[in-house]
Formats: C-alpha cells, structure tokens, sequence
C-alpha cells in the first residue's frame, strides 16, 4: 500500500490546525506531567515505546517521549503512524505491523525502530478536533484487550484535561495582565486628571515679593485624587500683598469645585475690601449661599495682609482664622512663635460665624510658616503623630534657613512619614532675609523646589520641562 500525503489529511485539517494553535503546545519545553503519561503507558502496557505526539501541518512533534533515542524531537507525517491515527474517532490498533495492509509498507517498521505492534488513543478537544495521539509501540506483535483499548483511551482524555487546564490558566493569567494593564492605565489617566485639575486650583507660580523670600510646597494623599488644600499669594493695588492657606472638607471633584470658589472668592473679597475679617466674612456668605441643600460644604483658612515689603526692615503681618491650624513665626534666635487667631470658626458652616484676627512683625532673620493639617497628623516610621507639640521643636532648627529651605526640610520630613499620611499638605513660607543676606534668586529657589515629585512653587519653579524659561 502506497501511503500519499493526502491520504493522512483530515476532513477538516484547517480547522484542526486551528485548534492545534489554540493550545500553544508546540515546541514548549519538557513537562513532568506529559512524561509521566508516557511513563505510566509504557508501564501499564508493558512495551518499550510510548509516545505523546502532536500531529502539526508537516510533522509529528513528540511532547513526550519514552523508549526513543536521545534528541528525537520530531519526524515526518509522511509516511506517520501517528497521522494515520488521528483519521480516526477511535483507536488505531496494528496488532502485527508486518501483515496488516494499513502499516506493511511503512519504513517505520522495516527499518528502525522495527514497530511490530502499534495501539494510539487520539487526544480529541471538547469540539471534536483531532490534536495528535497517545501512543504505545512494540518490536513484537501482540494482543489488545477490550480493557487495554479503554485505559489507552483514559490516557489520552487526561493529556487533553491537561491541555485545555493550562489553555483556561494562560487565558485566566492574560486576561489578568489585561485587565491590570486596563486598571493601571485608567488609574494614569485618572492620576492626569487629578493632576491637571489640581494645577487649576494652585497658583502656576508664586511672585516676587519685593524684600521678602517666599516659597510653597503641595503634596497630595492620593495620586489619583484631587485634594481640598489651597494656597495663593498676590498683590493688591494698595502696594500691600495678600496671602492664604486653607484646606476644604471632602476630596475629589466636589471638593475641587469648593477649592475652586473659595480660592477665586478669597481673592475677588480681597481686591473689594482686603480688611482679612471681612474677606472671611464674605467667603462665609458665599459657602451659605452656594450649598442650601443640606450639602454641607466649608473650610478652614487663614487669610493675613503683608504691609512694609521692601520699603522697611520689618513686613507687618494682619492674619484672620477660621478653624485653621496656627501659623508658626520662626525668629531669627532660633525661637519658635504659634501665631493663632483665637476663636475663628469653620467657614461656610454656620450664617454667623465669627473669625479672629491677630497681628505680628516679621523682622530680618524671621519666617512665617503656614501648613494644612496633613503636616501636622502626618505620622513618624514609629506611628507617632507630628502633631502640633513636635512642631516647634522642629521648626527651631530652621530658624535663619531661606524659605526654599525650610520647604526642602519640611518636605523632606514628609517623605519620611508618607506611607502614613492620610491627608494633603499645603506650605507657604514666607521669609523675611536677615540683614545682609541678598533674596535667593528666583533659580536657586527653583532648584531647591523642584527636587520633589509633589507641587512645589517658588517663584518661576512651575514651569513645565518644555516650557522655555524666561530670560
């Protein structure tokens, strides 16, 4: 019998070939649990050879193999016994290679390895394609038994329950890769639009202010959140300056519209009447009438006026609260001030709050520090709280050091407790440089700002990497 390629072709080769693809078998590496079906086979059978063979579109490639030299990987389909085989819905059983007319010819059998007897089992998929076989192989003819038919069989079921666990793991493993690829991609747009927004809500720079250094840091909870806390400087047409700190309830989009009525309100109260009790007064009104609802939506801040910047030694300070956290007047000696309006209320809260108003003189040599609440409940590697007790000791030792350096330092203390923070932080340093200390360049405090991935601003320390600087 003369055995022709198209002889050993399936009905239905592509879509076999197809299904052949889909479980990415071929050309995989050795696998134990292959070798220990062909294992058990050549056990269980008693003969030499047992094979676990995968019939691709010109070969018979063994994923298994026992009884076979060293560095067999793979032989013809034509002439195969393998090929012949997967014909077939059923077993293939050659008792005697030699007398039946389906092998006789065949030159696996008159020259090596000499099969005389050959019993295949075919690996079928759930969909009824044929993929290869399980295959045992004698040099000696001999009898199949109605039992042996039905564990060669069992053998061949339980590389195709191999086969289709590890199709489900690779697809299990990437679709997860996927969809972590979908969650990590979202959560970067999202982080962008956070951030995006979050710059909407910060001033893009801070100012030079005449015979004072000044300097800001933002740093936020969440990447992938926008943060309630805000901050500004400006001047007024009076020749006076205008400052706020202050920190919204809540996080997110309806935090970040509060953050934004408040920081444009705070800033519009002040170009009509910059008295700071009545700018908190007017920010208060708004909050009451923008959220009736029963939505309730308010702040924290302070708000102060600069006077005497650069026309004189000492810049006069006038500073509002309302349910904020004390500012802090580091002095030149190295001591350590909590400048706190006492009394003032939660802004927006309540139709009548009542706000505090002090004062105090910022001389060469001293800074002024405002800061939300995420510096002061940020927590230390240990878990104790900064807290504003810790605060003054900390402070004392910046006492001299440029704004852009006591935000490096207080930034860099951050980083220490990050992992614990809850909250965002907002600075704004002001300071007033001792006497003969030239004003840190606008570079320089760049430089000394942007050594951090969070918002910082120093004047001119915004400016994105393709954005010339200002000659």
């Amino acid at each position: 019998m003369i055995v022709t390629e198209q002889a050993l072709v399936p009905s239905d080769e592509e879509q076999r070939l197809a299904a052949v693809r889909r479980y990415a078998i071929l050309d995989t590496p050795p696998d134990g649990a292959f070798d220990r079906v062909t294992a058990l086979a050549a056990r269980l059978f008693g003969t030499p050879i047992a094979t676990v063979t995968i019939v691709d579109e010109d070969r018979i490639w063994f994923k298994a193999k026992r009884g076979l030299p060293e560095g067999v990987e793979q032989t013809g389909r034509v002439p195969g016994l393998c090929a012949s085989a997967i014909l077939h819905d059923t077993l293939y059983v050659v008792t005697d290679a030699l007398r039946d007319p389906r092998t006789a010819a065949n030159p696996l059998v008159h020259g090596e390895p000499g099969v005389r007897f050959y019993a295949a089992a075919p690996i079928t998929t759930h969909d009824g394609h044929r993929l290869g076989t399980v295959n045992i192989l004698d040099t000696r003819p001999r009898s199949f038994e109605e039992a042996d038919l039905a564990a060669l069989g069992d053998l061949a079921a339980i590389v195709m329950d191999e086969l289709e666990m590890r199709r489900s793991a690779t697809r299990t493993v990437a679709l997860e890769r996927e969809l972590r690829a979908r969650v990590e991609a979202e959560r970067a747009r999202l982080a962008r639009l956070a951030n995006t927004l979050q710059r909407t809500l910060l001033p893009p720079t801070l100012p030079e202010v005449p015979g004072l250094e000044v300097a800001a840091h933002y740093q936020i909870a969440s990447a992938d959140r926008v943060g309630g806390d805000f901050y500004d400087l400006f001047p007024l047409a009076d020749g006076r300056w205008a400052f706020f700190v202050g920190d919204v309830c809540g996080k997110g989009s309806r935090a970040a519209a509060l953050t934004s009525l408040t920081r444009y309100t705070l800033r519009a109260a002040a170009t009509y009447d910059p008295d700071p009790l009545e700018v908190l007064k007017n920010l208060n009104t708004v909050l009451q009438h923008e959220y009736q609802d029963g939505d309730a939506r308010y702040c924290t801040a302070l708000f102060g006026l600069l006077s005497g910047c650069g026309g004189q030694e000492e810049v006069e300070v006038t500073l509002a609260g309302g349910g904020h956290p004390p500012a802090y007047a580091i002095r030149g000696d190295g001591t350590v001030e909590s400048v706190h309006p006492a009394g003032g209320q939660l802004i927006g809260l309540l139709p009548d709050a009542q706000f505090a108003v002090t004062r105090l003189r910022l001389s060469p040599g001293d800074t002024l520090l405002l800061y939300t609440d995420g510096l002061s409940e940020a927590r230390t590697p240990d878990g104790a709280m900064l807290g504003e007790g810790h605060l003054p000791d900390l402070l004392s030792g910046l006492a001299g050091a440029s704004a852009p350096a006591v935000v490096a330092s207080l930034r860099d203390l951050l980083a220490q407790t990050v992992q614990s923070q809850s909250d965002d932080t907002a600075l704004l340093v002001l300071a007033v440089p001792a006497a003969g200390a030239a004003t840190t360049t606008t570079a320089t405090a760049a430089a000394a700002a942007d050594r951090s991935p969070a918002v910082d601003r120093s004047p001119a320390a915004d400016r994105s990497p393709d954005e010339p600087s200002p000659s």
